[in-house]
């Protein structure tokens, strides 16, 4: 990372008053500002992702740079970049809450064997605590998604576990002063194995619902969220766990598929974030379009034979999704992933303003 550079850049935006730096106090005579806002800091993009935090230090509560990875063995190994001290005191000056993620991609089995095993639990436990205090971190988040590919005999076990697990972390990281957020997938009458609600909402301060990949990249092409889905996500979610422990994460990305005639996927599907998407479409001369059902920017283009697809998020298409967020009393929202978004969505996120359509 370029700290000289980035230190430099640091000294030139404003930052949040330091007052409001615990939960949005602020002196008599200032409105205290509404922090409603959390978002995710990649390790690959981290100066650009910073620098957004920064601009926008009056309504985020919470940054979570995704630095950590739990191993199959219970020891949690660093990402590039993790425990960055310019980033971790720039954002503390802002009044952000710094509350890294501890990810994991363990091969088959290895969850199981993690989290319904006692003393090995115990142990991931220990070092989920060590990570924790190293950084002079606000808590941790925890998000572990291979449960999405236990077999049917182990998912009972490992669900249970890994609430064991949560249960016991968030116990400890509060007993230290400390936050603790669990991230989960959106759970619906049609999903496969996920996280038990239920205990992860009494045992953490937040649960973060990926609120994306409706279609993904493995897929069919379509919108990565719905006005119908969010409803279907937050229905079940707010029926076990109070609206006021909920965030829903919004997508700030989209995919580029390319399909053959019939229909069927031809190659690799692509990741684009807003801005990449956008300096596509103008690119290809594609115009601006919205789907009404979803609430999703789309267009289409053609390239090498192949008909490719993309459905992105950006403000106008997430101000079409609050409503949903408002009646379920879900005031809390987390971005995938800061510096991916479309600038013109954090005054949609503040005020649920209408955001003005693309040229």
């Amino acid at each position: 990372m370029r700290l000289v550079l980035l230190a430099a850049a640091v000294l030139l935006l404003p930052l949040a008053p330091a007052t409001a730096a615990a939960d949005g106090a602020a002196d008599a005579d200032t409105p205290p500002a509404r922090r409603t806002v959390s978002g995710w800091l990649p390790y690959w993009d981290q100066e650009a992702a910073y620098l957004q935090a920064l601009r926008h230090a009056d309504q985020l509560h919470t940054v979570s740079p995704f630095w950590y990875e739990a191993k199959a063995d219970g020891t949690v190994a660093d990402h590039p970049g993790a425990g960055e001290r310019l980033i971790v005191d720039g954002l503390h000056r802002a009044g952000i809450k710094v509350v890294p993620t501890v990810m994991e991609s363990m091969p088959e089995g290895a969850l199981a064997r993690l989290v319904t095993d006692p003393a090995r639990r115990a142990a991931h436990a220990d070092a989920l605590l060590a990570t924790a205090a190293k950084g002079d971190y606000d808590g941790l988040d925890l998000d572990y998604e291979t449960l999405a590919t236990t077999g049917d005999a182990t998912y009972t076990a490992v669900r249970d576990g890994y609430a064991a697990l949560v249960t016991d972390v968030c116990a400890r990281l509060r007993a230290r002063a400390r936050s603790c957020v669990v991230t989960v997938m959106p759970k619906t009458a049609g999903t496969g194995r996920v996280w038990d609600y239920a205990a992860l909402g009494k045992a953490a301060d937040r649960i973060r619902i990926m609120g994306y990949n409706l279609h993904w990249a493995g897929g069919t092409p379509g919108p990565l969220a719905s006005t119908a889905w969010y409803d279907e996500v937050l229905r079940t979610a707010t029926a076990l766990v109070p609206a006021e422990r909920v965030e829903l994460a919004l997508p700030a990305y989209g995919w580029d598929w390319s399909t053959r005639a019939d229909g069927t996927r031809a190659g690799k599907t692509a990741h684009v974030t807003w801005k990449e998407a956008e300096t596509l479409r103008r690119a290809r001369h594609a115009p601006y379009r919205l789907d009404p059902a979803s609430s999703t920017p789309y267009f289409t283009y053609e390239d090498g034979g192949h008909t490719r697809h993309v459905c992105y998020q950006d403000a106008r298409g997430v101000s079409g999704h609050l409503p949903v967020l408002r009646r379920y009393g879900v005031t809390h929202t987390a971005l995938w992933a800061l510096g991916f978004e479309d600038p013109a969505l954090w005054p949609v996120l503040a005020q649920g303003a209408p955001a003005t359509p693309a040229a």
